[in-house]
Order: structure tokens, then C-alpha cells, then sequence
């Protein structure tokens, strides 16, 4: 790895105080406490007065009004029994059944924390522990409340557990209750109701449900709604809403950029922060502009891109006007427009990401949440790393930071759209890839360093300054970016065994030969198809020829199809600024 630059004399170069780390403030501290004692105390309770309740169901109120009359009630859906209601009950019933609660449970946890941009970790251990407690609390029910069930034909094999409370109804309440207040809560849009609606009403289902199979008293079911309800309430409470007792005050922002300020040493010069306005919003400009002053980097202009400039003017400008350090928030695409025109200059980028992917501050090691990211970079320093130039028929010269290619991967992005990607995150990119696998293979002519022409057949063909993608998937093991080289991957599976073969090569990874790889490749080039599915190759400078026009790609982006890249490497060209140990 490069050494780090010399430090210029407007580098703050004292450590921060424990008041003033990145993204700590007093005025914006929610005082969460000890959520998980609150959480066991509120739980301990719940557990009592439900044992309470059906301890008085089966011993004093027994004789009382409206339970004199719960054999009638499950009589009269003994009597409504056909087999249409039948099979309609037993689905009903088994949306609440152990195992399909589990399941469902631990695939929304999955997809929550996979699935978004940025994992939902507070929402999945919501939904996981509610259901968790839930179940824990009728455990001790059913051990300290014996009560017989219903005396009537019933067309499920009777549980060891007792009838009160009914654990289909619980378990149901927690898992679809809980997920329908995240969306509820979380989804915007006109589905929104219509979600939340359908997800509340599948426990009233499965209790009716379990009245109608036999296995119930209609206070046993009852009991089960008002179990997962509380664990519902008690966990909602401290883990969604954060433990706060009060909400911050309005001007909690102002108070916390002044305390940095005061806190604070100013670093000279001016820094100019580019913003994509579709993935960053006003909260998390406000977040950015606290870390800038916690660092120093005070009065901090923002500058939003535009369809027609994604970035490069402003940071063109910036450079212009002298700036010390730019920002730029946004994705892979709004970073690679402003490190165009940067490179070379010499005058720093820290990268905040706010995509889809964000492959190349995945790569530099930085954080994925955007405040953290800009903490880590502003308390590191500056890396130089290596920046790609891509060119070719009806494409203008143009400069990258992580990967380009043609093929499967740009056809993939082009069937990927703005809409599918802001709902789903990275995974709709696995969407529109599996689309698009009928893609015919091409053929393509392959020139590295003047050395001698490859021809090869292809999915897709990958020019690579850094070699993680999403997941941490190493797909092209070997490329670093502070190397003084780009990889060149030529993926070409056939088949199922194929692409089976692919994904061993790729999860073993592999060393990186030496260059140039014309003589010295995995596997050994040749003129000729080796007939291996992926091959890796070194270059300096790569001559991509097509035999028909190609979808083609650079750092996310799709650009203008052709039949040619030609792609170099502008060795240590771009100034980035990393945590201790980044790159």
C-alpha cells in the first residue's frame, strides 16, 4: 500500500475529545438507557397478569358471565362445520403454527437487515425478540394455568400444552401485528393502509380459526390477542421508539452544531460538499454538516448535483475555487463524476455513501451508514489510489473508480430501474440479472499491453479497479486500487455446472500473478478459449474488440452501447481521504 501524503499544514491533527466524537452531541444524546432491563421487568409483569387472568378464568370468575356461556359458543362452530370452512380454518390456523412463525420470523428478519440500502437491524431484533417473548411468556402460562379444552370434536391432535391461552393466536399477533406496524410505520405510499390492514387481520383469523377446529375457549383466545399484544407494546416501546421519554427539542440541531463548533479546531480552508438530491435527504444533511463541524471543517458549502451534471461541474469548480476538500454523497455514479474531474489535482475526496451499491467506499473500507463515513474519512488522512479511463466507439473518454465492463453485468444494470432500486436496494440488481441470462454469449478480441490478441467467448467482461461488490463477494479477487494496475475478469460459465464452477473459483479467490498476465494468467492465457468459466488478467492498458454492439457500464452507470473499450490505468491519480488501515 502507498504511504500516507504528508499531512498539509491546514490538517487538524489533535484527537477529538470524548465530548465531541463523530455524531455525539448533548443535545442530540436520546438517553436509551438499560432498554433490555426495562424490556425483562415489563416482561416479568406481563407474564403475571396473564397468569393471573387465567388462574381467575378457571377458579373464581368461572361461574361468571360471559364464561357460562363459552360452551355454546364452541358448540355453535361445531355445528357451522362443512368442508369448504374446513380447509379454509386449517390454512387459517396454520398461518399461527409454530413452524410457520419461525420461518416467517426469521426471513423478514433477513430481509430486513439484507434487503434495504442500509440494514434495518433495530426493526428485525423488534419483530425477533417480540416474538421471542411472546412465546417465552406462554410457556410459563401453559405450565401455571391447567384448564381443559373445549368439550367438543376437535379436528386438530390436542397439544400437551393446556388450553389457555391459545400459543397459534399469540405467536400470530406478535409476528403479523409486529409486521404490520413496521409497515405501518415504514413504508410510504398508498399501500401503505391496505398492507397494514391485511397483516392485522391474519391473528383475528387464526382465532377464529382455532375456535371453529375446537381447540379453544373464546376467552383462550382472547388471551392469546392480549399476550402478543403486550409483547408487542413493551418491545415496540423501548426498541422502536428508541427508549426516548421525551422527543428532542426543535432547535436540537442548532445547539448540537454550535457545541461543535465551540468544541472544535477549525481546519483552514474551505470544503465543498456535493450532494445527490435523490438519495440524501434534509435529516441526513444535517448529520453530515454536525460531523463537518465536530472536524473542524466549519461554514461547509452544499451543493446538490443535477441530472445534467451528476457532479462533475461542481467539483470542477471546487477546484476552481480553491476548495480544500470536497464531498461527495451520493452513489457510485455521482462519486465517479466528481472523482473525474478531481483526479489529479491533488485536492482530497471523502466519500459518503448514499447508493445502491457503493462499491468503491465498500472497497476503501469505510463504513456504510453516510454520517459514519464521513467521520471515519475526516479522521483519517489521505491515500492516493488508482483511478480507470474508459473509452471507446461513440463513447467519449471517461474516467472510473470501481468497475466498467460489458455484457451481462451492464445489461443487468440496464434492466435495473430507479423505482426497483430505491425499494428494494442492491438485491433488485440480482432481479434484473437473472432477466437477463438469456443474453446471447459474445465473442470478444482482447489486447493487454501490446502483447498478443486473446479471443475469448463471454457473459460479460468486467475492467476492475477494486474487486468487492455487494455481500463482500470477491469477484474479482485480485484487484486493489492502490496497485498501479486495472483487472480484467472474462466470465463464461456454461450451464448449471458451469456457473456452479464460477462460484467456486470465486469463493476460493485467487493470488495475483505477476504482469503481465498475457504470460503469466489464471488460467494460463492462450490464444484460444481455454474453456475455463472465468479468467483474470492484469493490465496497464486493455483493448476490448466485440463482435456485435454490447451493452456496456461504467461504476454503475449505463452508457451508450458499441463494439470497443479501451481502458489504462492513471496510476495513484486520485487523493481520497481514509481511516487508519482503509484501502
Amino acid at each position: 500500500m502507498p504511504t500516507a501524503l504528508p499531512e498539509r499544514p491546514d490538517q487538524r491533527t489533535t484527537e477529538p475529545s470524548a465530548l465531541s466524537r463523530p455524531g455525539r452531541s448533548p443535545a442530540l444524546t436520546s438517553g436509551r438507557g438499560p432498554a433490555a432491563a426495562r424490556i425483562g421487568a415489563l416482561t416479568i409483569c406481563q407474564a403475571a397478569l396473564m397468569v393471573g387472568l387465567g388462574l381467575l378464568i378457571i377458579g373464581p370468575a368461572g361461574g361468571l358471565y360471559p364464561l357460562t356461556v363459552e360452551d355454546r359458543v364452541n358448540e355453535g362452530f361445531e355445528h357451522l362445520r362443512n368442508g369448504s370452512l374446513s380447509d379454509v380454518s386449517l390454512i387459517a390456523s396454520e398461518a399461527g403454527n409454530t413452524a410457520t412463525v419461525v420461518i416467517i420470523t426469521a426471513l423478514a428478519c433477513l430481509g430486513l437487515i439484507l434487503i434495504p440500502r442500509l440494514p434495518r437491524w433495530r426493526e428485525a431484533v423488534f419483530l425477533a425478540v417480540s416474538v421471542s417473548l411472546q412465546a417465552l411468556v406462554f410457556l410459563v402460562i401453559s405450565t401455571s394455568v391447567d384448564r381443559d379444552r373445549p368439550d367438543v370434536d376437535r379436528l386438530d391432535a390436542s397439544p400437551p400444552t393446556a388450553s389457555y391461552t391459545s400459543g397459534h393466536t399469540g405467536a400470530a399477533t406478535a409476528l403479523y401485528g409486529g409486521l404490520a406496524v413496521l409497515a405501518l410505520s415504514r413504508i410510504r405510499g398508498p399501500w401503505r393502509k391496505a398492507v397494514g390492514g391485511l397483516l392485522l387481520l391474519i391473528p383475528l383469523l387464526v382465532a377464529v380459526a382455532r375456535l371453529y377446529r375446537g381447540m379453544h375457549h373464546p376467552s383462550d383466545v382472547i388471551g392469546g390477542l392480549l399476550n402478543g399484544s403486550l409483547s408487542l407494546l413493551i418491545v415496540g416501546r423501548h426498541l422502536l421508539a428508541d427508549g426516548s421519554p421525551t422527543p428532542p427539542p426543535s432547535n436540537a440541531m442548532e445547539v448540537a452544531l454550535e457545541t461543535a463548533a465551540e468544541r472544535s479546531e477549525r481546519v483552514a480552508g474551505h470544503t465543498l460538499v456535493i450532494v445527490n438530491p435523490t438519495v440524501t435527504d434534509d435529516a441526513q444533511r444535517d448529520s453530515l454538516r454536525l460531523v463537518l463541524e465536530q472536524h473542524g471543517h466549519h461554514a461547509a458549502e452544499f451543493v446538490s448535483t443535477t441530472a445534467e451534471d451528476p457532479g462533475g461541474g461542481q467539483a470542477a469548480a471546487a477546484i476552481v475555487a480553491g476548495a480544500s476538500l470536497v464531498v461527495v454523497c451520493g452513489g457510485d455514479g455521482t462519486v465517479r463524476a466528481a472523482a473525474d474531474a478531481l483526479a489529479g489535482s491533488g485536492v482530497p475526496l471523502a466519500v459518503v455513501p448514499c447508493g445502491t451499491g457503493n462499491l468503491l467506499a465498500r472497497n476503501l473500507g469505510l463504513p456504510l451508514k453516510p454520517a459514519d463515513a464521513l467521520a471515519a474519512a475526516l479522521s483519517g488522512g489521505p491515500r492516493r489510489i488508482d483511478i480507470g479511463r474508459i473509452e471507446g466507439d461513440s463513447l467519449p473518454a471517461r474516467r472510473f473508480t470501481a468497475m466498467a465492463g460489458a455484457g451481462l453485468d451492464a445489461a443487468m444494470l440496464e434492466n435495473t430501474g430507479d423505482r426497483a432500486k430505491s425499494a428494494w436496494g442492491w438485491p433488485a440488481y440480482v432481479v434484473a440479472g437473472v432477466s437477463s441470462l438469456r443474453a446471447p454469449r459474445m465473442s470478444v478480441s482482447i489486447r493487454l499491453d501490446n502483447g498478443p490478441v486473446l479471443h475469448r467467448t463471454a457473459r460479460m467482461v468486467l475492467l476492475a479497479n477494486v474487486g468487492r461488490v455487494q455481500g463482500g463477494a470477491a469477484l474479482v479477487p485480485a484487484a486493489e486500487p492502490d496497485d498501479g494496475l486495472l483487472d480484467l475478469a472474462v466470465f463464461d460459465p456454461h450451464g448449471p455446472t458451469g456457473w456452479l464452477r464460477a462460484l467456486g473459483i470465486l469463493l476460493r479467490g485467487r493470488s495475483k500473478p505477476p504482469h503481465p498476465r498475457a504470460q503469466g494468467s489464471f488460467p494460463p492465457a492462450g490464444g484460444e478459449n481455454t474453456g475455463t468459466p472465468v479468467e483474470y488478467f492484469a493490465f496497464r492498458r486493455a483493448e476490448l474488440r466485440f463482435t456485435s454492439v454490447q451493452p456496456r457500464e461504467a461504476d454503475g452507470d449505463p452508457v451508450r452501447p458499441g463494439r470497443l473499450l479501451v481502458a489504462e490505468v492513471e496510476p495513484g491519480a486520485l487523493t481520497v481521504l481514509l481511516p487508519s488501515g482503509g484501502a
